[in-house]
């Protein structure tokens, strides 16, 4: 009974950590029109909450460490759930970047300690992993999918069709709260863990996770514009952005347990790579989109699983997975913020999108020599980082 509530408290965590993202992301042309701003400054509204992810994921170790992991966790879910209720009180683009930047805050503790909450929750189950990749899949979908919807049914109210992924946030604070009231008894003391600077595997893993990320936001980002730039439908685009995310569920769910299975991740990385390096060449010949979109999606679905999966894996106990998951995060959305920036800069640039297209054709590839330099299977020695 007890584990079947960890892998609620997993599920219902997990699930808040991308509305805040994808919600905005598939509202993007609408935000562009009334707010009157540019390419540019819409792409921060998706690159501010990725950039916190790297950037303040290392805290997160640290308040484990002082707070309890548990608790930790509650308080990047309170945050998470204050931020997007903020985007209700009117509608402003100072009010959706400030909360793009506290919710950015409240992923970035989340993130990694969720990593360590498996470890130490289900050691023996990396693949529970695919909870988490699929719930937050989950979450990406049902926001980017319902958002317009709910903006049209509510006579174009953006504020509260932005704001009303608070409900996930409040369900989930329930939750925590009650586990949290369940283990105040059993604190225990943890030694202090630095990250994993010097480690090869940790910087590869580091830099698989930034070429992954990049992709995957700037594709969150930009599908639709996309679209809607080769001729497509507002309607269709926001379908395909729906296809894009809906499609990664299946994937995530699946892998991690074919990973176990074989014990091979890298092939599984490759694939996956090649998948996405197959859905851009489709976009640069111009052939229908949804093809390309299902492809790119499959590649996005497994590789995010995947390089969750990596630091659990390759590490002995819940705090060394925790920090190996901090550093990877923390390097690895520093460097994937820039990547739906930078697609927005280069269309403000050229008014097109296939300069773009080319430099994440450039990205996957460079992610595939990393996927292939790394030496998995043998876990790093407990507390050893040279």
């Amino acid at each position: 009974m007890k584990k079947a509530f960890y892998l609620f408290a997993l599920f219902i965590a997990a699930l808040n950590l991308r509305p805040i993202i994808t919600s905005v992301a598939s509202m993007m042309g609408v935000i562009q029109s009334e707010l009157g701003i540019s390419a540019l400054t819409a792409s921060l509204l998706t690159t501010l909450p990725v950039l916190c992810m790297g950037l303040f994921a290392p805290v997160a170790t640290t308040l484990s460490q002082r707070f309890g992991l548990e608790r930790t966790l509650c308080i990047a879910l309170l945050l998470i759930t204050v931020a997007t209720i903020m985007r209700g009180i009117n509608e402003s683009v100072t009010i959706l970047l400030d909360t793009a930047l506290a919710g950015g805050i409240g992923i970035s503790f989340a993130g990694p300690l969720l990593s360590s909450f498996i470890k130490k929750y289900f050691p023996t189950s990396p693949g529970v992993v695919s909870i988490y990749s699929v719930s937050m899949t989950i979450g990406a979908a049902l926001a980017s999918g319902l958002t317009i919807p709910i903006y049209a049914q509510s006579e174009n109210n953006l504020p509260l069709a932005v704001s009303c992924w608070a409900v996930l946030g409040i369900v989930a604070l329930i939750i925590w709260i009650a586990l949290i009231r369940q283990k105040q008894h059993s604190g225990n003391k943890t030694r202090r863990l630095r990250l994993p600077l010097g480690n090869k595997k940790a910087i590869q893993f580091t830099l698989f996770f930034g070429f992954m990320a990049s992709m995957f936001y700037a594709l969150t980002a930009w599908i639709s514009p996309i679209a809607l730039s080769f001729g497509y439908s507002s309607q269709y685009a926001a379908m395909l952005l729906t296809v894009f995310t809906l499609i990664q569920v299946p994937i995530a769910l699946l892998v991690p347990g074919i990973v176990n299975r074989t014990g091979n991740p890298k092939l599984l990385l490759v694939l996956c790579s090649v998948s996405e390096l197959i859905g851009l060449v489709l976009l640069l010949l111009s052939a229908p989109m949804l093809p390309a979109v299902l492809f790119l999606g499959i590649g996005a679905g497994g590789l995010f699983p995947l390089a969750l999966m990596l630091p659990i894996m390759e590490t002995r106990t819940a705090e060394e997975a925790g920090t190996w998951s901090a550093m990877s995060q923390m390097g690895g959305y520093i460097l994937g913020a820039f990547g739906p920036l930078f697609i927005g800069w280069m269309f403000d640039l050229t008014g097109q999108f296939n300069a773009s297209i080319i430099a994440m054709l450039v990205i996957v590839m460079l992610m595939i020599g990393v996927q292939f330099s790394m030496n998995l299977g043998k876990k790093v020695e407990e507390g050893s980082y040279q």
